[in-house]
Parts: structure tokens; C-alpha cells; sequence
């Protein structure tokens, strides 16, 4: 098991330069290479679906602020889809997303049921309005990938590499499947994987492990490709192999929050774990 991160013998790998263009065909990257497995997060590693989970967010929690204003006016302001998104909701299970943001706004609901229609009066209807957004604009606008995630997923496929997809999302499987993707990810475990297992959501490593085990690969020598903080973390808790953070913003504290919550390496595509032979 690799140690956490910021303890003794933790160093977090450079991501090193871009592929360089040759006249052999593709193949792994070092890093990749020396592990038998890889696991990817699917919105943001393989789909660019979390600006649309963010949007979706945004949209309930902007609702829920503007029908139910806090007391302290500090707390009023509008969600922030970048930096109060990846810091309470990304990676993490709906209705605790939901929770982990109201209470940083001192806002505690009741949890209500999963029946409770969307609204404003319970947690899981706060969590229904997005639910209900980020449908529409599924439905609406599609979701697409990064060629990088492509060449990636069939370099993995041709080198026979066990690969799978695992998100906290119960859309996981119909997003993978509109963005093309879906049949190069032998192994899905997604939101209602986890709810029949009853697995715990990240930073806890089950999701993870799960994906592992059905992999028939162990997790220290899988690798765990993540863009989300709590997600980075369940991999350094899990024991995996290696730990790859992907930050596509131009924020340069994106790579340094993924490294500090347990990255060894952090890059901005996924053609970065691709060389070319030759």
C-alpha cells in the first residue's frame, strides 16, 4: 500500500511532457505500465459530463438560496460550479453532495425520502430538483469526450489491460453509452451498484475496490484514474497502485489540490498516459 499522501516516501510524479508524434503505433505509458489494471472515474476522466452535473447543481442550489435565503447574508451568494462544486459535491453520492453543500451554507433539512418531489423542504428534494435538471439536459444536449480518452481506452483494449468505469452517479451507464465509450468499459459499477452493495460513497475507497475485484486484479496493482478531490483520496485510502488526478482547468491550484489529497501523478488529458512508439 502506498503511503498517504504528505507522508514520508510520498512523492507525487511530474506529469512529464505531452506524446511525442512517431512512427510507431501507441502504447502505454511508463506509469501505466507498471500496473494491471486501470479504473476510471467516468464524469470529467471519460465523459465531459461534470459541467453538466455542475450546471444541474447549480440550478437546485441557486433555487433553494433564492426561496430560502440563509440568515447571514455571507451565506446568501449564488453556488459556485467550480470551486463549491469539487469541494462538497464532485465525486460524491447525490444526497450527500447536497448535504455537504447546504451545511457549509448553515443550512441543515431534514433528509426526507427518495419519493419527496423535487423542491426545496428536504434534502432529497433539493437532490430531486438537480436530478431532474441534469436529465433534461442529458436528454437535451447530449454529452460528449475528449479524443484523448478515446485513444487511451483503445490502447487499454488492444493491450488486453482489465479496465473499468465507476461513477456515484446512477446515470453513469447511459452517459458512457452517449458519448461512444460505453463498450470499451467491460466493468461498470455506478449509483445503483452501489446502492444495491450498499456501498459508502467517496472518500471511501469501496466504489473503487469493488471495481477491483470484479477486475480480478488487486488494488496495488490497479491504477485509479480521478478528477474529483474526494475520489483522488479514495484511491490513496484503497491502496492502489497508482493514483492518476486529471485537472482540465487552468487554475494551477486544480493539480495542487489533487496532489495534496493523494495524486502521484496529475495531468490535463488523458493522451498524457499514451506514447508513441518510435
Amino acid at each position: 500500500m502506498s503511503p498517504p499522501s504528505g507522508a514520508p516516501g510520498h512523492r507525487p510524479r511530474s506529469a512529464g511532457p505531452p506524446p511525442e508524434a512517431g512512427t510507431g503505433r501507441d502504447v502505454l505509458a511508463p506509469p501505466l505500465r507498471a500496473v494491471r489494471a486501470v479504473v476510471l472515474d467516468t464524469d470529467g476522466v471519460l465523459t465531459d459530463s461534470a459541467r453538466t452535473h455542475a450546471a444541474a447543481w447549480k440550478l437546485a442550489f441557486d433555487g433553494y438560496l433564492r426561496e430560502r435565503p440563509p440568515r447571514d447574508p455571507a451565506q446568501r451568494g449564488p453556488f459556485d460550479p467550480v470551486g463549491e462544486y469539487r469541494e462538497h459535491v464532485d465525486g460524491r453520492p447525490r444526497l450527500d453532495g447536497a448535504s455537504a453543500f447546504l451545511a457549509s451554507r448553515g443550512v441543515h433539512l431534514p433528509t426526507g425520502t427518495p419519493q419527496d418531489p423535487p423542491g426545496t423542504d428536504t434534502v432529497w428534494a433539493v437532490a430531486a430538483r438537480k436530478e431532474q435538471a441534469f436529465t433534461r439536459a442529458l436528454r437535451e444536449q447530449g454529452v460528449d469526450t475528449w479524443p484523448g480518452t478515446v485513444r487511451l481506452l483503445r490502447v487499454l483494449e488492444r493491450e488486453r489491460v482489465p479496465r473499468a468505469a465507476v461513477s456515484a452517479s446512477r446515470h453513469a451507464g447511459q452517459v458512457l453509452a452517449a458519448a461512444g465509450v460505453r463498450e470499451l468499459l467491460p466493468v461498470l459499477v455506478d449509483g445503483d451498484e452501489a446502492a444495491r452493495l450498499a456501498l459508502p460513497g467517496k472518500p471511501d475507497p469501496a466504489l473503487f475496490l469493488e471495481a477491483a475485484h470484479r477486475l480480478g486484479v488487486p488494488p496495488n496493482d490497479t491504477a485509479v484514474v480521478e478528477d474529483a478531490l474526494a475520489g483522488v483520496e479514495a484511491g490513496r485510502r484503497g491502496g492502489f497502485g497508482l493514483v492518476v488526478g486529471v485537472d482540465r482547468g487552468p487554475d494551477p491550484s486544480g493539480a495542487a489540490g489533487l496532489r495534496a489529497h493523494g495524486a502521484d501523478l496529475v495531468v490535463d488529458d488523458l493522451s498524457r498516459l499514451v506514447v508513441r512508439e518510435g
